[in-house]
């Protein structure tokens, strides 16, 4: 049974920091590309940053140089350091990992961030 547990979510001020964890249990973690989406209201969900088995990162545009994806294999943890947040954040933040060999991804089932002007 896979698993993805966010927790790290809440309210913060503008220019302001937050630390999203996802714990996986149940997929073989170090193969498996992980990743940071979220979803505002009224919107489509949208790539945060994604990070591969070895570590190479991507990032959306809105959040380079602001956000920095990270893992723990040892842990099955992905990590999302958001930091300078700004009102335009605001959105529920899901986990994803995705099994290639599969083609198949799962979600976790999300966290709220909401950032105050």
């Amino acid at each position: 049974q896979v698993q993805l547990v966010e927790s790290g979510g809440g309210l913060v001020q503008a220019g302001g920091s937050l630390r999203l964890s996802c714990a996986a249990s149940g997929i073989p973690f170090s193969i498996v590309t992980m990743g940071w989406y979220r979803q505002a209201p009224g919107k489509q969900r949208e790539l945060v940053a994604t990070i591969s088995s070895g570590a190479s990162t991507n990032y959306a545009d809105s959040v380079k140089g602001r956000f920095a994806i990270s893992r723990d294999n040892a842990k099955n943890t992905v990590y999302l350091q958001m930091n300078s947040l700004k009102p335009e954040d605001t959105a529920v933040y899901y986990c994803n990992a995705f099994i290639e060999i599969i083609s198949h991804n799962y979600w976790g089932q999300g966290t709220q961030v909401t950032v105050s002007s």
